[in-house]
């Protein structure tokens, strides 16, 4: 079992519509992952069926008892967060600036502070409209621990590929290189960036290349709007070259990205005489570096 990490140094290289399409062209090879939990969009193009949909809890937050807190203000006094309120009753948390340390209900006099788990997203088992199983979650609005929900997200995936005896696990992982990026990193096989001839998008390509060589992994790249400024481009060649990551495709700047997503499909199916050799071709040479 194989596993191939899509990323981006940063949103809007095209990064999701890559990952789609090679998960068109090979449906029967792989399982698919979702790793950008907390933007995921990969079941707006493939439309899974869920069979499995489930709470994800983790991290703590402070809790006061309002019937246990006698207002003695010992505990807004130590929260260096200034998670902690008052109100003519007792005091209460603010849930949002709580960062979970548990000071607090150390230190209260009379334990009306009670540090339960969070849940903070949920997770899906599905199966694509292409009939590729796959594993994706949603990170609930303002919820922290992106990066648990991510590595929940490869677990299942693997598990989903022992199931269906699948050879590859596909993982669409998030822009950047924050917390879901580095989990979506751990353990892999291959990190494919995807990149644009922009001035942000070579510096972040600089930035994302650096986070994958510290985990010592195989990686490759694929230029997105090549021709659109043909300096930067020239620039990512040379700079792929000088630490030795292969450029195994380079697509020129279309609309057909913005129109096939915006319909849920992928490039392959808005355009196939366009994209269906091309990522064909893409996918050869990715099992190839592998």
């Amino acid at each position: 079992m194989k596993e191939i990490v899509v990323i981006s140094g940063k949103g809007g290289t095209g990064k999701t519509s890559v990952c789609a399409a090679l998960a068109y062209v090979k449906p029967d090879e792989m399982v698919l992952a979702d790793c950008d939990v907390d933007a995921s969009d990969m079941h707006l193009i493939f439309q899974p069926k869920v069979h499995k949909d489930e709470p994800f809890f983790s991290g703590v937050k402070a809790v006061i008892d309002p019937a246990l807190c006698t207002n003695c203000g010992k505990c807004a006094s130590i929260c260096r967060f200034d998670a902690i309120r008052q109100d003519e009753a007792a005091h209460f948390v603010d849930l949002l600036d709580c960062e979970g340390c548990g000071y607090c209900a150390l230190i209260c006099p009379v334990n009306a502070i009670t540090m339960p788990k969070q849940k903070v997203g949920r997770v899906f088992g599905s199966d694509t409209r292409t009939g590729t199983p796959m594993a994706h979650a949603r990170l609930d609005i303002g919820a922290d621990n992106s990066g648990k929900l991510v590595a929940k997200v490869k677990s299942d995936s693997k598990a989903l590929a022992t199931k269906h005896s699948r050879d590859y696990i596909l993982v669409d992982g998030s822009p950047g290189i924050g917390c879901p990026v580095i989990a979506s990193l751990a353990g892999a096989d291959l990190a494919l960036v995807v990149t644009e001839p922009s001035i942000s998008g070579f510096e972040d390509l600089k930035r994302v290349c650096e986070l994958a060589s510290k985990f010592d992994l195989k990686m490759a790249c694929v230029i997105n709007k090549a021709d659109l400024n043909p300096k930067i481009a020239s620039e990512i060649r040379n700079t792929m070259k000088h630490r030795n990551i292969p450029i195994l495709m380079e697509l020129p700047y279309s609309n057909d990205f913005s129109e096939a997503i915006s319909l849920g499909k992928t490039l392959v199916e808005y355009n196939a005489p366009q994209w269906q050799a091309q990522f064909e071709r893409l996918w050869e040479k990715i099992i190839k570096e592998l």
